[in-house]
Order: structure tokens, then sequence, then C-alpha cells
């Protein structure tokens, strides 16, 4: 099965950047649609981003559309998450996971990283 790890979280102030990573081990990542969910204390998990495996098509959350940009670099057997404009109800630890489906169902995903902390200073 697929291992996935996040990397590229952080502290910025409010308005700033952040790159996330999401790389894959022990099988391909283009073989998998791949999404980015986040969770902030004492909050359910939250769907954020979706890519399919070509990388031709892409789906957002409403709170993160036109600041977030999902991409992938199948060749780096790596997905990213752009984040710019970031607010602190951004904070949150994000997680990359890997399925069959574009979806915003955290159910359609069978693989999960352990995550990274993103936090936002106001």
């Amino acid at each position: 099965q697929v291992q996935l790890v996040e990397s590229g979280g952080g502290l910025v102030q409010a308005g700033g950047s952040l790159r996330l990573s999401c790389a894959a081990s022990r099988r391909p990542l283009r073989i998998y649609v791949i999404g980015w969910y986040r969770q902030a204390p004492g909050k359910e998990r939250e769907f954020v981003a979706a890519i399919t495996r070509s990388g031709g098509s892409t789906s957002y959350a409403d709170s993160v559309k036109g600041r977030f940009t999902i991409s992938r670099d199948n060749a780096r057997n790596t997905v990213y998450l752009q984040m710019n404009s970031l607010k602190p109800e951004d904070t949150a630890v994000y997680r990359c996971a890997a399925g069959d489906l574009l979806s915003d169902r955290s159910s359609r995903y069978d693989y999960w990283g352990q995550g990274t902390q993103v936090s936002v200073s106001s």
C-alpha cells in the first residue's frame, strides 16, 4: 500500500503563504486521486481540495477557493497545496489522502498521511 508523508507546514502571519507537499512511497502516486483535509482542535475534519490522477480536474472547498491551489508532479511522486492569503481560521493539521475517486467525502480515501501543522497568527 502507498505511504504518504506531508511536509511544509509551519507558523505564518495572516496574509502569508505556505506550500504543503504530500510525498508517496512504496507505490507511485500517479495511480491515486489525492485529497487534502484539515482538522482544527475541537472541530471535525474538513475537506480542502482534491485532484485527479492526471491533474486535469480539481475540487475545492468554498472556504479556500481563490486562495489555495492543488497541483501534482507525478514524476516527483508529489502533490502540492499552495496556500495564499492565509487566515487564522486556516489553522489546522493538514493531511493528504489517496483514493480512487475525486470526492470531498473522506470515506472515499483509503490511505492517509500523519499530517503537518499549519498555524496562522493574526
